[in-house]
């Protein structure tokens, strides 16, 4: 797979490319059913498959803080993206001068000349462009007026509901993880470098390894059964907490901590990744260190039933 960032770096494709557009956060099964569908048809017209993707997510440069939390972040999509019959991701920068873009020069300028698509597969809800203009019964227009076919991604169904980003951040903020499993197709899981913090954890007896998420909003807070993976090719169980650490700090930045079950080993600056199993309970601010301490020895009690 091509990684591509930005349309300033996209050379026109001459024989022309089967593209989806769209957010893609979570690659949940619906994705993965889109990207499969448009692979077929890419084969099919012996045409190299091409997602194009926003960064950051629109409604996070339109909304700010107040934006959704989201599933992942970019390479976490991209890590996911490579385990599937794509050619080429395209990394588009959402930044004012895209959002002021007009649909008709969007269409043209990118998806005509650059892209030069062939087939197109969007929701039927897909909007773009200035004032989000541009939608789906446009670019059915312009694939008549220009010869390219325009595909809807028919939405995946599960349990008599749509498979959804949306569906799935509501799961995880429920602490309803089967759920949410069932629709990603695996474990939610958060990856990122463990990093140096204050070592607070170690002074009573519960080293973690940190994963800063760089986001206010996270789908997922509180404490949780995990497992580590990225370590010598290893599972390693443990217990996880994502929060502001109110006991400890209460600051602002939100921290994946993770304790791992008999594990004495340095792994600072590894890249690592965290799969969530069971929601165990909502993150608590503590009178005192030792209150935390005892509460820490019965949340591994419960994460090692749950491993049991």
């Amino acid at each position: 797979m091509h990684l591509i960032r930005g349309l300033a770096h996209l050379k026109p494709l001459t024989d022309g490319c089967v593209l989806s557009i769209g957010n893609f956060d979570g690659v949940h099964l619906g994705h993965r059913k889109v990207i499969e569908k448009l692979a077929a048809q890419g084969k099919k017209m012996d045409l190299p498959v091409v997602v194009m993707m926003f960064e950051p997510q629109p409604l996070e440069f339109f909304l700010g803080e107040n934006a959704p939390s989201r599933l992942m972040r970019l390479r976490e999509k991209v890590i996911q993206f490579k385990s599937l019959p794509v050619d080429k991701l395209l990394i588009v920068r959402f930044n004012q001068t895209f959002a002021n873009y007009e649909a008709e020069d969007f269409i043209t300028d990118f998806l005509l000349n650059k892209l030069k698509i062939k087939h197109l597969v969007v929701g039927d809800d897909f909007h773009f462009g200035k004032a989000r203009r541009g939608n789906f019964a446009m670019l059915k227009e312009n694939g008549l007026l220009f010869g390219f076919e325009v595909e809807d991604t028919r939405s995946l169904y599960m349990e008599n509901q749509r498979v959804s980003s949306t569906l799935i951040r509501d799961a995880l903020g429920s602490g309803d993880l089967a759920k949410a499993k069932r629709m990603l197709g695996r474990d939610y899981s958060v990856c990122g470098r463990v990093a140096h913090g204050n070592k607070r954890g170690r002074t009573i007896g519960f080293p973690t390894a940190n994963i800063l998420m760089f986001r206010k909003n996270t789908p997922v807070t509180g404490v949780y059964a995990v497992t580590m993976t990225g370590i010598d090719n290893k599972i390693i169980p443990g217990i996880a907490n994502v929060g502001t650490r109110p006991t400890v700090d209460g600051g602002k930045k939100v921290i994946l901590e993770t304790h791992l079950f008999n594990f004495e080993k340095q792994i600072y600056g590894q890249y690592v990744e965290v799969h969530f199993k069971q929601k165990i309970r909502d993150e608590i601010c503590f009178k005192s260190f030792d209150e935390l301490k005892a509460q820490i020895k019965k949340d591994i009690v419960i994460a090692k039933l749950v491993f049991a």
